[in-house]
């Protein structure tokens, strides 16, 4: 896996998580077909310069939910639905998508529970939903959950759906979101999409297991001390 790909200078807290599960999206994407809901997908924009459609290249369908009425049109969108992730979904929805896709909304819905059910009731297949794991407290119009890989896996489960991939990123002092797919028809997709959900960061250092969230905070000072103590014990073995 690439990681020279995010620049020195990235903001670490918002952007550096944004660009990774982009890139997480762009391996995907393109292997479904049909129509696609990006669920609260506000304007639609991935923040590096593209629409989270131009991802989906084979979709026949792709259709943007969001909450407030009041801003219809916004999406510059043909197809536009008003939806409240708080309440439960419309009959017409329900297995509505063959893919239905959510970034970064669930920590914002106090009602997380009944959101994650409608997502998953919103598609005949597959959804793919991004989250934090760990990342500050932000926006103005609440923010209150985050997430672990079990807790996707269990969520999934409690939904008739079973979780085939859940990935991390795993970059020094910043924030941390999971990508993960999950499907109602395992069977159609197992050789074709990873079957990848460990804590486990694949990125080793040293003989250490690293796991999710591992890194989010260096502690330089501690380190700093590990370095003393371990050149004291150098040089007293050089001396003995």
């Amino acid at each position: 896996m690439e990681r020279e790909e995010y620049y020195k200078n990235i903001d670490r807290v918002y952007r550096l998580p944004r660009v990774w599960s982009n890139r997480e999206l762009s391996k995907f994407a393109h292997l479904f077909k049909g129509s696609v809901a990006n669920v609260s997908g506000w304007k639609d924009i991935d923040k590096e310069g593209k629409h989270y459609k131009d991802y989906f290249t084979n979709a026949s369908e792709y259709v943007i939910t969001n909450y407030l009425s009041e801003v219809k049109g916004i999406q510059d969108a043909d197809k536009e639905i008003f939806l409240d992730l708080t309440k439960p979904v419309p009959k017409e929805l329900i297995n509505r998508f063959d893919v239905v896709f959510n970034h970064t909304v669930l920590e914002h819905v106090y009602e997380v529970h009944q959101a994650f059910e409608n997502i998953c009731l919103m598609t005949k297949d597959i959804a793919i939903i991004v989250v934090p794991f760990l990342q500050e407290m932000h926006a103005d119009y609440g923010d209150f959950w985050r997430f672990t890989p079990l807790t996707m896996d269990r969520l999934f489960n409690e939904n008739a759906m079973e979780m085939m991939y859940c990935s991390f990123n795993s970059h020094e002092n910043a924030s941390v979101y999971l990508f993960c797919i999950a499907t109602k028809n395992k069977n159609k997709w197992q050789d074709i999409i990873p079957q990848s959900k460990s804590h486990i960061d694949p990125f080793k250092k040293g003989q250490h297991r690293n796991f999710v969230g591992c890194h989010a905070i260096r502690n330089p000072n501690t380190e700093g001390i590990i370095r003393k103590i371990l050149r004291k014990l150098k040089g007293a073995l050089v001396r003995g």
